[in-house]
């Protein structure tokens, strides 16, 4: 059994973050095996299909000796900005972006979408219940004892924090929590289990039902895709609709109270509302 032992600074710096560089290579470790992610069986098929490309599998080998990366240093980082701080050899790279192009970038919208939704959701959680609750809830095997983050997932000595807090980092492709401590700046991270993975290869077709009689086919469409947080540019690509055109029909569904929108940096992600929710649950 594994703790990590926090300060009074250290809860202070609590933070959360996505790493599109984690989620490549667990990606690949879980198109390795996938016997243990049924979950994701959609993705899967067409990934075990790529690796028996003998050009890829060559090239995205060296991702089988890199199980671990970097704690992540910003919250919304892109893939190259991870690459460029990864303390590895040229050809890890090359593998890490080969795999993210053919395997992980044309779904990385709706990946990321669910990813942001557990964000929210766990915020939310700890403005209203505290932090040991957040803690207790990331997965089964994790809870908050005295002043510690205990779990048998977490390395029998646990790392100094030193003040510098720690992150959490929701991943789709790994079934325990994992610790990523690095050699930077960044303070480590724990890498847990995102709510609602079995949504994401999940397909609604609105087109013909009630819901699309009674907002119109586009709006319904957006709807049914805020049920995860999305921005206009996710939104768009999703759908095929125009920004502009994304923008108004947003308009209209925030006005009527089914989707709400919240600015995180340069980005506004919408999310449906509850009764935005309740509306597609009777749909």
């Amino acid at each position: 059994m594994g703790a990590v032992r926090f300060g009074v600074d250290d809860l202070a710096n609590l933070r959360f973050a996505i790493s599109p560089l984690w989620e490549t290579v667990a990606s690949y470790h879980a198109a390795l095996d996938p016997g243990r992610h049924a979950i994701h069986l959609p993705w899967v098929r067409k990934a075990v299909a790529l690796l028996r490309d003998a050009g890829l599998a060559e090239l995205t080998a060296p991702l089988r000796a890199l199980p671990l990366t970097p704690p992540p240093r910003c919250p919304l980082a892109e893939i190259e900005e991870e690459l460029a701080l990864l303390p590895a050899p040229p050809e890890f790279g090359d593998a890490v972006r080969a795999w993210w192009q053919a395997a992980v970038q044309p779904y990385w919208p709706r990946i990321r979408a669910v990813l942001e939704a557990d964000i929210v959701y766990r915020t939310r959680q700890l403005a209203e219940d505290g932090i040991q609750q957040v803690f207790a809830h990331l997965h089964p095997g994790m809870r908050w004892v005295g002043d510690s983050l205990v779990s048998p997932d977490l390395p029998t000595s646990g790392p100094d924090l030193d003040g510098a807090g720690i992150t959490l980092a929701p991943t789709a492709f790994a079934t325990r929590c994992h610790l990523l401590i690095g050699d930077g700046p960044a303070p480590p991270a724990v890498v847990y289990p995102t709510r609602a993975a079995g949504t994401l290869w999940e397909r609604r077709d609105t087109s013909g039902d009630g819901l699309a009689r009674l907002l119109g086919r586009s709006r319904a469409q957006l709807l049914t895709y805020t049920s995860s947080p999305a921005t206009t540019t996710q939104l768009a690509a999703r759908t095929g609709l125009s920004l502009g055109a994304v923008s108004q029909h947003l308009a209209i569904l925030r006005e009527a109270g089914l989707v709400t929108s919240h600015r995180y940096r340069r980005e506004v992600n919408y999310a449906a509302s509850d009764l935005g929710i309740a509306l597609l649950e009777r749909a």
